[in-house]
């Protein structure tokens, strides 16, 4: 009968020669960067590698270690070039990233754009984010906003990006995309819904309440406790303020925040009528200049890779090996082309560090395409 002790002896063994053999390759990768460095050739050679797992999955006795292989060999070239990366940047050769840094993001006399109505809750983010000597309009689309600030009739927009319980504003990340457009900033509003009537106005009064279709769902305990009140969504919280106010009706009430009742001269009726206490809206700041504060620590980017196995591990294995921590990921259908998406990364960090710039090189070589989203 087999010995167990003498078969893991065996194992030992060869892992021993296993990483004997690892480190021997990778000071050849060292002389090869060495070589690249000299010469300006990319690290990246899609075909070579290719070429090389062909080769040695053919060297194997079965399909199941042909597989193996072909993993193993894509995880050390891999580590490979990962050296090569970081090499290139310890001599100088990694290219300079076209963002700027600057001390302070202007918060005063700027023109800023906000999707919305007055009083919704993308003013309130701006009013939080910018002093109160700035120029500032709303208009009716997020698309209008950025197009707004890229062709320089405002300097900032302030969007929403994520809420907490209702998750990610999908079709702001697409609009990240098609517009040279970066985010320098954020902030984060909460959510904080309360019932507003007229002035005068009281609970047994209402009849009817207006609110988004988000702002009457996180209300429902609320609102069951009301089963006659009739439900009216409306595109957002600051509109149904709005209607309230002008229709002049007791009997009509909205579901909005503070903010808006201020803005439109509304009472609160009933108040922490919301059902998550921690709801949260985050909004960027976006501009058109490709800046960032010196002391920025998050960074925001989308990629799309190629369609094989494997490739979202590989894009997302530079941010593991260079020791910075992922805080979101999101995908989002490409259009025009079926079953591929394009994947939104954010992660900690500065574009003046250096491991931030061995993450961005390797991702930026690897990938189809990258865009840095912004630092902020």
């Amino acid at each position: 009968m087999v010995d167990l002790k003498e078969l893991r002896d065996e194992i030992d063994s060869i892992d021993r020669q296993i990483v004997e053999l690892f480190e021997k390759r990778m000071d050849i990768c060292q002389k090869v960067a060495e070589y690249k460095i000299r010469t300006g050739k990319k690290v990246f050679d899609r075909t070579r590698e290719q070429a090389k797992i062909d080769t040695v999955k053919g060297l194997t006795r079965s399909e199941f270690n042909r597989h193996g292989i072909e993993e193993l060999f894509q995880q050390i070239m891999a580590m490979s070039r990962k050296l090569q990366y970081q090499l290139l940047e310890e001599n100088g050769v990694a290219g300079r990233l076209p963002f700027i840094a600057v001390d302070e993001i202007e918060r005063s006399k700027v023109r800023v754009v906000y999707q919305g109505v007055e009083g919704a809750y993308s003013q309130a983010a701006m009013k939080q984010y910018f002093s109160e000597d700035i120029t500032s309009f709303h208009v009716e689309q997020w698309r209008d906003a950025m197009e707004a600030i890229a062709e320089g009739s405002a300097d900032f927009a302030v969007l929403p990006i994520e809420n907490s319980t209702a998750g990610s504003v999908n079709d702001m990340y697409d609009l990240l995309v098609e517009f040279e457009n970066y985010i320098v900033g954020e902030q984060i509003i909460r959510c904080e819904h309360k019932l507003l009537g007229l002035p005068g106005a009281q609970l047994s009064d209402i009849q009817r309440v207006y609110s988004h279709p988000q702002g009457l769902s996180q209300c429902k305990p609320f609102l069951e406790e009301h089963r006659g009140w009739k439900q009216i969504p409306l595109e957002n919280t600051a509109v149904a303020a709005k209607r309230v106010a002008e229709e002049g009706d007791k009997s009509q009430a909205a579901i909005a925040s503070a903010f808006a009742g201020e803005q439109f001269g509304l009472q609160v009726l009933a108040d922490k009528i919301y059902l998550n206490e921690a709801n949260s809206t985050r909004f960027i700041i976006i501009t058109n200049q490709r800046i960032f504060r010196k002391d920025a620590d998050k960074i925001s980017i989308c990629f799309e890779q190629p369609h094989t196995s494997g490739s979202l591990y590989n894009m997302l294995s530079h941010i593991i090996y260079n020791n910075l921590n992922m805080t979101k990921i999101e995908s989002r259908p490409i259009e025009k082309r079926n079953w591929e998406y394009r994947f939104f990364i954010d992660f900690e960090g500065n574009l003046n560090d250096s491991a931030v710039k061995n993450a961005l090189r390797g991702i930026r070589e690897e990938a189809k395409n990258m865009k840095i989203l912004g630092n902020y």
